[in-house]
């Protein structure tokens, strides 16, 4: 007997009518499951408000590509791409991809546009790979440009700390690969800023007049140079986002560190770069300078917030170069450069948003940090010295001619020393149960209040140096005698936007990916056994099923038959 075509088509309209069912529904209802176990398709929540923001679609241009990498750069090269496949999945607007090879551009605008690219700091990369005529050279650029129908921001994707393996470097920077992208697309797309002050009035910034700074804050940021005297009463400087004071020469009067306390109080963010000690570095020649301790007024407002500046200098075997001249040859004098302990290479750094991933930072006569009994204050040291220091206590001699003589190992015993400090929580007033300065009304006065404060015992961290040959300032970070650059530029970006916004898309940086390298012996015994599984047992499994539905018809067929 025929079946009827109704109850044939009927299997029929049920697998249609799902499908229709099913696409109908996933225009309405979007989910993602991730079940990786260190979450690596998920975003951190300030990510997906910075997604939700996207009002235009968008384009990414992956730069780095090459020809027959090898398996970590293009591990972090598929990484980029899975990256931005997830930011396309959170957004409400497009975000597309495509590679793009800068060499690929006539040679005419190649060399402007490679230059265009370090604006965003996206430095070539020389990379060796193998090839058909062996071991070659190839330059690669480690970085994305993202752009709309207006603008366009970059940034560098292959970051870590000196010191690391190449397996460590790019995982890390695999982990940060949210924060880097995430970032560039909020500049893209918000283009309002927090505000800074620069305080000057007493000889802070003497160095490069705040150029570091400015260039490299330039931007993110608004900054404005602020005469603390002519600062009235503490709503003055609160609506500023953030503080800074870099290395002050002159005392603050009784009256402007009141200011700074009320800013601390109202829930302000202070950075303070202080010298313990003043050198006179043009006095160094012949038998040298001595280095003597200064108070500037703000010890006491350090202190009450649980951190002291000592008045002391720190030596590192760790170290940079001083150039001085050698004397002659012919009738040209020869500079030389010569082991400077008092010039600190810091690499060593805490895993925080601010500093996870950064390179060496150049410290200039650095003074140690103490942290003292402060209730409610969490206190992180950021970054530390070398496991080959020593403390100078003040008066300290310097002097160019301590360079000729080799330093004794021996007397540098020290290690990790704190160079950078961040202070959070309830901060109490250093007026607190005491007179307040002539012109401050009681009524205004508070008492505590949450904020942040960040003590660096060096004054010069971020101040541009200046180009030997012209004396225009460099961007800041570049030594102009080594040619080297150092992350002191990223390490204050990552400063200002985790004070700016702590739970921000900096806190992204905290994200981590374990390596999981493959255990060479294990392979190599067990090799055979995982091959031959891997290819019989799908075989087997796919036989078993089929002679299982095979004997299951002939049973059921045949009983119909008698």
């Amino acid at each position: 007997m025929k079946k009827s075509n109704g109850n044939t088509a009927k299997p029929w309209l049920f697998l249609f009518g799902g499908i229709l069912l099913f696409f109908l529904l996933a225009q309405f209802l979007h989910f993602r499951i991730d079940l990786t176990e260190e979450k690596r398709f998920s975003l951190h929540p300030a990510t997906e408000q910075v997604l939700s923001e996207i009002t235009e679609p968008l384009h990414v241009d992956i730069l780095l590509v090459g020809n027959d990498l090898p398996g970590g750069i293009r591990r972090l090269q598929k990484s980029v791409e899975e990256t931005v496949r997830t930011f396309n999945a959170y957004s409400p607007e497009k975000i597309s991809f495509s590679y793009f090879d800068p060499l690929s551009i006539e040679s005419a605008e190649q060399e402007e546009f490679v230059l265009s690219l370090t604006q965003y700091g996206i430095v070539p990369t020389n990379l060796s790979v193998n090839q058909a005529t062996g071991l070659q050279t190839q330059l690669i650029f480690p970085g994305v440009l993202v752009s709309n129908e207006e603008f366009e921001t970059g940034a560098l994707i292959l970051k870590g700390e000196r010191g690391m393996s190449s397996d460590q470097i790019l995982n890390q920077s695999i982990e940060n690969l949210e924060f880097e992208l995430s970032n560039a697309i909020r500049k893209l797309i918000s283009p309002e800023s927090s505000s800074i002050a620069m305080i000057m009035g007493h000889g802070e910034m003497s160095s490069d007049d705040g150029y570091g700074m400015v260039e490299a804050l330039d931007g993110e940021f608004e900054l404005y140079k602020v005469p603390l005297e002519q600062a009235e009463k503490p709503a003055d400087l609160a609506h500023f986002k953030m503080i800074f004071i870099q290395g002050p020469k002159e005392s603050y009067t009784e009256q402007e560190v009141y200011l700074l306390d009320q800013y601390v109080m109202g829930g302000g963010n202070l950075v303070v770069l202080l010298d313990g000690v003043a050198v006179e570095i043009e006095n160094a020649g012949g038998e040298g300078t001595i280095a003597m301790p200064v108070d500037l007024g703000l010890d006491k407002l350090l202190f009450r917030y649980g951190i002291r500046v000592n008045k002391d200098l720190i030596q590192d075997l760790n170290f940079g170069y001083f150039p001085v001249m050698g004397g002659n040859f012919g009738d040209q004098q020869q500079m030389v450069r010569l082991p400077w302990p008092f010039y600190i290479m810091a690499g060593r750094m805490q895993e925080h948003p601010i500093t996870k991933g950064l390179d060496v930072l150049s410290f200039r006569f650095a003074s140690s940090l103490d942290t003292v009994k402060a209730d409610g204050i969490i206190k992180t040291p950021l970054i530390f010295s070398s496991d080959l220091s020593r403390i100078l206590p003040a008066p300290v001699r310097v002097a160019f001619s301590d360079m000729d003589q080799e330093p004794d190992v021996k007397e540098f015993g020290m290690k990790n020393l704190p160079l950078a400090y961040l202070l959070e929580g309830e901060f109490t007033s250093l007026y607190k149960n005491r007179f307040l300065p002539d012109g401050f009304a009681k009524a205004d006065f508070k008492e505590s209040g949450k904020g942040k404060v960040v003590v660096i015992g060096d004054g010069d961290v971020f101040q541009a140096q200046t180009n030997l040959e012209n004396g225009a300032p460099l961007a800041l970070g570049e030594d102009p005698f080594s040619q080297t650059t150092f992350a002191n530029k990223l390490f204050l970006k990552n400063l200002a936007q985790y004070l700016a916004e702590p739970e921000g898309i900096i806190a992204s940086r905290t994200r981590t990916f374990q390596i999981r390298p493959l255990n060479k012996v294990k392979v190599a015994q067990q090799k055979t056994f995982w091959q031959g599984l891997n290819v019989l047992v799908p075989v087997l499994v796919l036989m078993l099923f089929g002679g299982s539905v095979w004997w299951m018809r002939r049973n059921k067929y045949s009983r119909k038959k008698h």
